[in-house]
């Protein structure tokens, strides 16, 4: 049952873009170079030269800076970037007005792949970026098999862009506070047109994953960057959300340069080099990603045993268009293994209910302190033509249940071949 919304009318995310206008570009280029100024920053090309459009540009995504830097290194060619509809929120004209594609993130949107290859027909440069989302750790998220699938039916060169230490200046979990550090984005031909038409799918999606693997963390120790501002460990306990030393989950905290666990007490210190340390006893993870993908490992094993589930009131926001969010009220979330997600919930006189089975997801969209509704933690539930914005009245929950969805779709996944290899 969908929302029984007054005014029905969506916004039409199945058109293609216009082709972005040479002046834009330049304005783009500039208010880019004004923006960075004051930033210690290197757009390096590597396997580019002779490269011109069209050709796929895939890229990490940390934070806004990424748009900036990338236009550095594409002018003076034209772009069409794709891009979520929370993007478009109160701006359609200006994202419309730049070629932007757009679209709803880990939704089945045949649309995009006809915009995605008209870009690519009249001669322009098609950015995307495959994780679909700014990364909670500094590391490479998840990436679609499909990636492949549209590269080889587009037929152009694919250009790797890698940004490294963006997330160390504006961590997603905590953006407000920025800190110093230098940025190096390298922008490298993976490959052409010619290797991509006598390679597999598996071998492209091979190529790009390697391509674009990075770590932040890593980065940081082996260029000795050190952050010395005080709040440097401030907002980390939205991604290291379990303690490694009681198992307690949210209940950790965060507040300076220390990370605590409120349930057991236990402590730890994010160092100016990025090393964590536990200020008694061990250390259970000195290097942040590691403990970021044991908490993955965690949820991995409920799902796996059967334990997995999840249950909140949420506070509800939906997107239809581009110019508000619409207040739904309070809704029931819940996300199990067989099921997947499910809102429920009562506006404007009648029930909705809104479902996304496990197979139909893989992965969410989560926002910590989320700028656009109210400063705090929530989820993104989106079908093809809405999209709802969930906030749980249970606290530090919103990076489990991204965990969780990217789990459940991987094993559905492969319970689909073997039903189709046992057919």
């Amino acid at each position: 049952m969908d929302v029984n919304y007054k005014n029905k009318k969506r916004y039409n995310t199945a058109k293609y873009p216009i082709r972005q206008p040479l002046i834009i570009s330049a304005l783009i280029s500039l208010l880019s170079k004004i923006v960075l100024i004051g930033k210690k920053y290197k757009v390096e090309k590597i396997n580019m030269d002779g490269l011109k459009p069209p050709y796929m540009m895939l890229s990490n995504h940390m934070y806004f800076i990424d748009f900036e830097l990338t236009a550095l290194g594409t002018f003076p060619h034209r772009v069409s970037n794709v891009v979520s509809i929370d993007g478009y929120y109160r701006r359609p004209w200006l994202l419309e007005l730049i070629g932007a594609i757009c679209t709803r993130k880990f939704t089945m949107d045949l649309h995009l792949i006809k915009s995605i290859n008209h870009v690519l027909k009249r001669g322009d440069i098609l950015s995307m970026y495959p994780e679909a989302r700014y990364s909670p750790c500094g590391t490479t998220s998840y990436m679609p098999e499909s990636l492949g699938k549209l590269i080889k039916m587009n037929k152009v060169p694919v250009v790797a862009v890698v940004h490294h230490g963006n997330h160390l200046h504006s961590p997603f979990w905590n953006f407000r506070k920025k800190r110093k550090v230098p940025l190096h984005t390298t922008m490298t031909q993976i490959l052409t047109a010619e290797q991509i038409q006598s390679m597999s799918v598996d071998e492209i999606n091979a190529a790009v994953r390697k391509a674009l693997d990075y770590d932040d963390y890593r980065y940081q120790k082996e260029n000795n960057i050190l952050i010395t501002e005080p709040f440097r460990a401030e907002g980390l306990h939205k991604v290291l959300y379990q303690c490694p030393h009681c198992l307690t989950e949210s209940q950790m905290a965060s507040s300076g340069t220390e990370l605590y666990c409120k349930a057991c007490s236990k402590r730890w210190n994010l160092g100016e080099d990025g090393t964590l340390s536990a200020l008694s006893g061990e250390t259970e993870f000195s290097h942040v990603p590691d403990w970021f993908e044991w908490e993955r490992n965690q949820v991995r094993q409920q799902v796996l045993s059967g334990t997995y589930s999840f249950g909140s009131d949420v506070e509800v926001y939906s997107l239809p268009r581009c110019w508000r969010f619409i207040k739904l009220g309070n809704a029931k979330l819940t996300h199990d293994i067989e099921n997947g997600f499910a809102l429920e919930g009562f506006y404007n006189g009648a029930p909705y209910r809104i479902e996304r089975a496990p197979i139909s997801s893989n992965s969410l969209h989560i926002e910590y302190d989320y700028c656009y509704i109210k400063p705090f933690d929530c989820v993104d539930i989106s079908t093809e033509n809405d999209s709802f914005y969930c906030y749980p009245s249970n606290e530090n929950v919103v990076t489990k249940l991204a965990f969780a969805t990217e789990e459940l779709y991987q094993l559905h996944l492969r319970r689909k071949k073997g039903e189709k290899q046992a057919k």
